[in-house]
């Protein structure tokens, strides 16, 4: 439901929603021949990163598969695939539309469709065969499929139309509901909704709604004679509250509905159920659905079986036709908001103001369904908050203008049960009042809502409080990634802050599956971009608009440049850095004209290191990181970026012009703010992170920075860095040799600190380093969000370095997957896997009595170096041998580590470590 109610609020990239509703396919579409005796098997076939995709528009899409084999050091040699449109002989090769033949290639991942054209509204079938080194062929896959949506706006036969009713625009208001009846003459083979609105929308056929996106199925809601469809329309981004000072009407002013229904009945004849003047308008019990204050509902003014053939519409107004181009309509690239999952309250309490307040034990982003029974008239309402003040009552100052409120009003009559429709609140806490009868627990359900992006990741240690920090980083994911990388979702904001989407977006691609995701944001970032190459501070872009364009914040605008190469590092995805490569370019250029012929970037607006630790010591009022200093660090960054994907993309004099570009940025960077003595400018700990994460001091003076760096830390004991530098800083002191230093800031339980909200009994990271202070007492009520990913960008370092899972940028997309893990900080235990693109990745290893013990699984057709840490070549035992007698493995000494290359299979690598790592246990 949501997923099509936050999909087409951006009119800049409007996307079609209900792109296509379609049966499952048939597995004898294509020619599957059955288990053999090959241990080679195919699965997780996926086009364009989705499996059995409905509606994408993309004409040549891209292929992968995951090969699943019981034994070590498998490869892939050669692959076939082959496309049909209809179900082919298997003994011949009739109806197959195109055969790629054998292709000498060890390539699994993004294999490009090169067959004919693809037709509007047709679907494909394909599969895929492999050789391995072999030579030994695998079965046929299974068959998958891909279907495509509209491609020309000529295949738009509907009308986009307004309900023709009296309404303020000025200010929230009742929701529309429209609704068409229609006969369907005779039996329907299948059918297929494509809908888009201006706003939100929610569409139903016959009294169901839509909610199965996965699926997009109405053939089965649909029956020969007399049918009925209708659609709320709800506010949304497009025309709803947003940001502040009652900006509202961002995109226009007029909710509008676009749709049609292709229904193919048996025997090939088709028919269109359109929107146009036949539709009818009115409004009903949704009073007002806003995202940030909630919905007020009145069941009493329901309009029962209103979206049934035979309902009474006399009385309904009309529709009006609305002159809106179809021109700039796309399928959806990302995944659709969905309800992924539903959360109990652990506790009702009752709070020494007097309210009655169901705790859901986390910190979530959703709604609530409501189940109440009572007479007609009797007012419900839900009031949301993240915590509670040290008191113990309901706090809500932080929301600022926001009213998270829910107000449902009952009809009468029996059991009803009621979930808001166009809005959603970040909460943990729910205030009830008016409820009719005796609370309990199945009263009130959580229903939490994010994008449908899966698990990629788990990771787990030896430590509870890093295991809840872990989990804190995930909810804090899940919270803000709605359509759009969100900063929070509880205030009056909810916005897609370009800055905190960087920083965070390594650690989002190890959590969960973000390729669509990212790949969609970054179109709306192109496509909200100016002209002189500035990016907004939010995507999409409801600040500056119709304002003249603010310039471009350095580390928050550079998500032009890092996310992209982020998404080709971890998905092995080149097509991104081509379809974002103006992008990139017309970032870096336009840094370069604001920097001038000196190369530093002065004199403009930046966030600098946001949130970076403050005190009000009279000598030391807090680390200060200058403003220049970051930006002309970025400056020199994203240009080095964009240097390494020109060379990607086969750009030879682009990569020329950038890496001298870089080399003059690096020279004046030195010049400006280093000393001969490996001093960098304030000497802040993130002035020190940023000059050694992006190689701008000279190989001589790097060793003196980062002692400088981890000297500092240990003087401190504790982080001061803000959004900017925190990212960072464990990465570049555990690069430099000083992993003692990283583990004590992440071990750190008081202020400042990743666990000091943990020991809060926080359940998502929070936006400051003290949200709470240990008095129980609240920072800033005007910035203080305790659902805010950012600084949840540890998770990477948690990822790479404790349980050494890392990307070989040679080989991106972990063709070649390094594991090397650094034993420290009392951890008894580290483990963690990936789902990536060829398949799952793990690495868990133990330590007992100077004992360390490695388990590592490496998928099919990619291999791994593995760092052992501490070892000696003759002590290393692989699964019961000597390291030397192991498996298709080559192993070294270098230095006090050994190094093994393997391929892929599970391996159990231990010895005694030549010095133990622990000096405590957690």
């Amino acid at each position: 439901m949501l997923g099509g109610l936050l999909r087409s609020v951006f009119p800049l990239s409007p996307m079609i929603c209900l792109m296509g509703f379609f049966p499952s396919v048939s597995t004898s579409m294509l020619a599957y021949s059955g288990k053999t005796e090959t241990t080679l098997k195919l699965v997780r076939l996926r086009t364009e990163y989705k499996e059995n995709p409905l509606g994408i528009d993309i004409r040549k899409p891209r292929l992968s598969w995951e090969i699943q084999s019981d034994g070590r050091g498998v490869r892939q040699s050669a692959y076939q695939v082959r496309v049909a449109r209809s179900e082919p002989d298997p003994r011949s090769a009739r109806g197959i539309l195109w055969d790629s033949g054998r292709v000498n290639s060890d390539e699994s991942i993004h294999r490009t469709y090169e067959g004919p054209p693809l037709r509007t509204r047709q679907r494909y079938y394909w599969q895929v065969r492999v050789w391995d080194g072999s030579g030994t062929v695998s079965d046929w896959s299974a068959p998958a499929y891909w279907e495509v949506g509209l491609l020309e706006p000529s295949d738009w036969q509907a009308d986009w139309i307004e309900p023709d009713l009296p309404e303020d625009v000025s200010k929230p208001g009742p929701v529309p509901m429209l609704r068409k009846a229609f006969r369907v003459n005779g039996a329907v083979e299948r059918a297929r909704a494509y809908v888009t609105s201006h706003g939100l929308y929610e569409m139903y056929l016959n009294g169901r709604r839509r909610l199965q996106y996965e699926t997009y199925d109405v053939t089965n809601l649909l029956k020969s004679g007399d049918n009925a469809a209708g659609a709320l329309l709800g506010n949304g981004w497009y025309r709803g509250n947003l940001a502040w000072e009652g900006h509202r009407n961002i995109y226009g002013d007029r909710l509008a509905l676009l749709m049609q229904i292709r229904i193919t009945y048996q025997g090939g004849r088709e028919e269109v159920i359109l929107t146009d003047l036949s539709w009818k308008a009115t409004t009903g019990p949704i009073l007002l659905s806003e995202i940030y204050d909630g919905e007020t509902y009145d069941a009493r003014l329901e309009k029962v079986g209103w979206t049934m053939p035979g309902f009474e519409d006399a009385q309904w107004s009309g529709v009006k036709i609305a002159n809106y181009g179809k021109d700039t309509l796309i399928a959806p690239a990302g995944p659709p908001v969905r309800k992924i999952e539903e959360v109990r309250a652990v506790r009702i309490l009752r709070t020494p103001a007097g309210d009655t307040v169901f705790d859901m034990g986390q910190n979530m982003v959703g709604w609530v369904r409501l189940r109440a029974q009572g007479t007609a008239g009797t007012a419900v309402t839900l009031r949301h908050a993240e915590v509670l003040d040290k008191q113990g009552n309901f706090y809500t100052e932080n929301l600022r203008a926001a009213k998270q409120t829910v107000r449902y009003t009952l009809g009468g009559g029996g059991v009803e049960t009621f979930e808001p429709h166009f809005t959603f609140q970040g909460f943990r806490y729910v205030a009830v009042d008016g409820y009719p009868g005796e609370l309990t627990p199945e009263s009130l359900t959580g229903i939490v809502i994010h994008s449908a992006i899966s698990p990629s990741s788990e990771f787990e240690t030896s430590n509870p409080l890093i295991n809840q920090l872990q989990h804190n980083i995930i909810w804090g994911q899940k919270g803000n990634f709605l359509d759009v990388p969100t900063d929070c979702p509880q205030r009056d904001e909810r916005l897609g802050w370009t800055g905190d989407a960087q920083v965070f977006s390594r650690t989002a691609a190890f959590n969960m599956d973000v390729a669509g995701f990212f790949t969609k944001w970054l179109k709306d970032v192109a496509a909200d971009q100016y002209e002189n190459g500035s990016v907004p501070y939010v995507i999409p872009d409801v600040l500056t608009r119709p304002n003249n364009p603010a310039a471009g914040s350095s580390a928050w605008a550079d998500a032009a440049v890092i996310i992209p190469w982020t998404l080709y590092l971890s998905y092995g995805d080149k097509r991104i850095l081509e379809e974002q490569y103006n992008s990139m370019a017309k970032w870096v250029e336009y840094m370069r004209k604001r920097a001038g012929g000196d190369y530093i970037w002065d004199g403009d607006f930046h966030f600098g290191d946001w949130l970076a630790f403050a005190t009000t010591r009279s000598d030391y009022p807090g680390a200060t990181t200058g403003k220049d200093f970051i930006a002309t660090a970025f400056f020199a960054h994203s240009t080095d970026l964009l240097q390494r994907v020109a060379l990607v993309l086969g750009k030879q004099d682009d990569a020329a012009r950038y890496a001298e570009l870089f080399s003059k940025i690096k020279s004046a960077f030195r010049r400006e703010f280093v000393t001969e003595t490996g001093r960098v400018a304030e000497n802040t700990q993130t002035a020190y992170a940023l000059a050694l994460q992006f190689d701008l001091l000279p190989e001589d003076l790097r060793p003196l920075a980062a002692k400088r760096l981890a000297q500092e830390v240990r003087e401190r004991k504790h982080l001061t860095t803000g959004f900017v530098g925190a990212s960072y800083l464990c990465p570049v002191l555990s690069r430099y040799g000083y992993l003692d230093e990283a583990y004590l800031l992440l071990n750190r339980e008081e202020y400042p600190s990743w666990l000091y909200p943990v020991k809060q009994g926080a359940t998502t990271i929070w936006e400051r380093w003290d949200g709470q202070k240990p008095d129980g007492s609240f920072q800033d009520k005007g910035m203080n969000s305790f659902n805010h990913y950012a600084y949840g960008a540890i998770g990477d370092w948690m990822y790479r370095v404790m349980a050494g899972i890392e990307i070989d940028p040679a080989a991106p997309g972990y063709k070649h997957i390094l594991i090397q893990p650094q034993p420290g900080g009392g951890f008894s235990s580290v483990k963690a896997s990936h789902q990536m693109m060829y398949g799952k990745v793990s690495s868990a290893w133990t330590i007992k009595d100077g004992s360390f013990e490695l388990a590592v699984e490496v998928p099919a057709n990619t291999r791994a170096t593995v760092r052992l840490p501490k070892a000696e070549l003759g002590k290393v035992s692989e699964s019961g041998k000597a390291l030397s007698e192991g498996d298709g493995i080559v192993s070294r000494q270098d230095g006090d580590s050994v190094v093994a290359e393997i391929g892929s299979g599970s391996y159990r690598f231990a010895y005694a470590m030549s010095k133990p790592a622990l000096s405590d246990s957690k």
